[in-house]
């Protein structure tokens, strides 16, 4: 009976890391998608969405009938708690990725300026989160998942930063109005996949330490 308890929980959180991975794919390529304007990556980033859905299907799926067949508890039913709300945070940092492709699909049939260097570095921060608040899930480390919240923040000055200099760069310059407003859009769904990799950090340190801190004040680093 043990084996097959540990034989299905392994089963979720291989697919779990499935997503992730996935996912990450999806946000690797659509970064090159914003710096070449590729139409055949954009389009590979639309289509592999279809297979991250099915995955945050089948981690609900697998993650029931887990609670009904075995009746966890304690770490184990936090385990799969943490998995089933982890699922659809990775599902919408796939379709930020996807409407990104798109944007810049809609783009390249018109006038293009290459986006602002902040725009690819507001993306590549927020990978970053992914990145790492992966790492976290696999280690089980809620200092690095902490960590990974505390750089939200950044991303979101970035984007603020950003969103008030493109708006400038629409009023002096009207006619590139619908490349520079695309950019706005790319830039928030960018802040976006931050904001859905700190959403997953938070349920991380609810499945170590066995307490939620969503909405709660991270305690200040030694350097605050």
């Amino acid at each position: 009976m043990q084996r097959i308890f540990d034989t299905d929980l392994d089963a979720i959180k291989q697919e779990l890391l499935t997503m992730a991975g996935l996912a990450e794919k999806s946000l690797d390529d659509v970064a090159k998608v914003l710096t070449t304007g590729d139409p055949e990556l954009a389009r590979s980033v639309i289509e592999r969405d279809d297979r991250i859905d099915r995955c945050e299907l089948t981690i609900d799926r697998l993650g029931t009938e887990f609670i009904v067949r075995h009746h966890p508890m304690a770490g184990d039913l936090r385990f799969i708690i943490t998995a089933i709300k982890i699922a659809p945070r990775l599902e919408r940092i796939g379709d930020n990725a996807v409407n990104i492709a798109r944007y810049v699909l809609d783009i390249t049939t018109g006038p293009w300026s290459s986006p602002v260097s902040e725009v690819p570095r507001i993306l590549a921060q927020a990978r970053a989160m992914v990145t790492d608040v992966v790492k976290a899930f696999v280690s089980r480390d809620a200092d690095k998942a902490r960590e990974v919240i505390r750089r939200d923040d950044q991303v979101d000055r970035l984007y603020w930063d950003l969103f008030r200099a493109l708006l400038e760069r629409i009023r002096t310059d009207p006619d590139a109005v619908h490349s520079l407003i695309t950019q706005v859009l790319v830039a928030r769904f960018a802040e976006r996949i931050g904001d859905q990799a700190t959403n997953i950090a938070e349920e991380i340190i609810y499945l170590v330490e066995g307490a939620p801190v969503k909405h709660s004040p991270l305690p200040p680093t030694g350097n605050e």
